[in-house]
């Protein structure tokens, strides 16, 4: 089950359409769908936890816990939607288009996808760009 939760004004447009797309990614991949929160927050929430839980004093744009068991995919996505929204402008693209890429991105550290090395960066965005072509 994905829920969805705001720690800021924020308000999620089409949660059905991206529950039914994220359901799909953990298909596709061979993985089963088990419990995802996604947490919408703003830079102040999200930096707290990355220097709490992470020892990294810096913003980001997501974290994700992954609490994954085998093949079953659990975790908690924190998006900051501040983060989000500076860097649609600075990559020049809608704000939907990189909220569903960061969304899928934590999926798919879920589903083993990794995006510290050259290599292993490409390979995940070639993934999200296939994912993000199957939602419209």
């Amino acid at each position: 089950m994905i829920q969805y939760n705001f720690e800021t004004d924020f308000e999620l447009q089409d949660s059905g359409m991206l529950t039914d797309w994220i359901s799909m990614v953990v298909n596709e991949e061979s993985f089963t769908l088990g419990d995802v929160n996604y947490i919408f927050c703003d830079d102040d929430y999200l930096h707290k936890i990355n220097v709490e839980f992470l020892n990294h004093d810096t913003l980001t744009d997501i974290i994700s816990f992954d609490y994954s068991l085998g093949k079953t995919i659990h975790g908690d996505i924190y998006i900051s939607v501040e983060r989000v929204h500076d860097n649609a402008k600075d990559f020049n693209v809608p704000f939907e288009e990189e909220l569903h890429r960061v969304m899928v991105h934590g999926i798919l550290h879920y589903c083993g996808y990794k995006d510290k090395t050259d290599e292993d960066a490409r390979t995940m965005r070639q993934k999200e760009n296939h994912y993000l072509k199957m939602l419209g």
